[in-house]
């Protein structure tokens, strides 16, 4: 499965320190496994995956999109304005 990030995504892991990132890597893979494993949302969000998982004591989320073969890495970050920023996001790539 080929997997491709976002410029967001690619933006937002960049902040992450080095044991956040083995973490987020940990998750991708359980992706790669299992891609049904986040929660499909609905209405404006349809089309979209978003797997939760901690980071310490932080819950994130990681909201990812799956076409034929491809996994799309779209933002991650905690819950706060979290759906806020991805939809509006994803109203700019229109």
């Amino acid at each position: 499965m080929k997997i491709i990030q976002s410029p967001l995504f690619a933006r937002k892991i960049k902040k992450f320190h080095r044991d956040q990132k083995l973490k987020v890597d940990e998750a991708v893979r359980k992706l790669v496994k299992t891609p049904a494993i986040g929660e499909e949302k609905k209405g404006d969000l349809k089309g979209i995956f978003v797997y939760k998982f901690k980071i310490s004591t932080t819950q994130y989320l990681l909201a990812y999109r799956l076409n034929e073969k491809v996994l799309e890495l779209i933002t991650i970050g905690p819950h706060e304005n979290y759906y806020r920023d991805l939809k509006g996001y994803l109203k700019s790539k229109l």
